[in-house]
């Protein structure tokens, strides 16, 4: 598999999903964008996690994230991006969306839903399966005519690492990710995201979701 990370550990790798509390669209906003990378970033200061792959659109976000070794908790990793997010930005967003009794309760904002979507991943071939459902997500919703056309995606940097042809599109061309070319990863920022047979997610197809 090349120079795929050897250290790997499927049961350490996760598929998730978050989405925004009645599906409003806000998160591709400049301001969401720059505070979610913010929270992102800061969360995995304390509580490390790789980003392997991930795609931000208007009402949720998609990614593949790897755990280190023994701290697999990605429940409070998830919360505490929300909240930062929510205490950073929540009144400025002036969302319309009444907050439910339940959530006043909670004392719960109405930027996210409560729960979140995650899957664990098994093999090479179902994380592959899951990049490329990520990179085809906003084709998928009619947001762009090919994954390349999404400015908020890793498959710019999945390209430029050589691990999707030049003109990936897996709708037109049937492609799947080679994930012996994907290499490490330096654990770093995410990198240039945010700047300017089967359902696979219960976001996008399941009851509530739709393509």
């Amino acid at each position: 598999m090349g120079n795929y990370r050897r250290d790997y550990e499927w049961g350490r790798v996760y598929f998730l999903t978050q989405v925004t509390y009645g599906r409003q669209g806000w998160l591709c906003r400049e301001e969401a964008r720059s505070q979610l990378r913010q929270a992102i970033n800061q969360v995995r200061q304390k509580y490390p996690f790789q980003i392997d792959a991930f795609v931000l659109l208007p009402d949720h976000f998609h990614g593949v994230w790897t755990l280190p070794e023994g701290k697999g908790d990605f429940l409070v990793r998830m919360q505490l991006i929300k909240t930062y997010v929510t205490r950073w930005i929540g009144e400025d967003l002036r969302l319309d969306l009444p907050v439910s009794a339940s959530r006043e309760k909670r004392r719960e904002r109405n930027l996210w839903q409560r729960q979140f979507w995650e899957h664990r991943v098994r093999d090479e071939k179902e994380f592959a399966a899951y990049c490329d459902y990520i990179h085809i997500n906003p084709v998928k919703h009619g947001l762009c005519k090919s994954p390349t056309d999404w400015q908020w995606s890793t498959v710019h940097k999945f390209i430029e690492k050589g691990s999707y042809p030049p003109n990936w599109n897996t709708v037109s061309t049937g492609y799947h990710l080679d994930v012996g070319l994907l290499g490490g990863n330096d654990g770093g920022t995410i990198g240039g995201w945010g700047v300017g047979g089967g359902a696979l997610c219960g976001c996008c197809d399941g009851p509530n979701g739709g393509s």
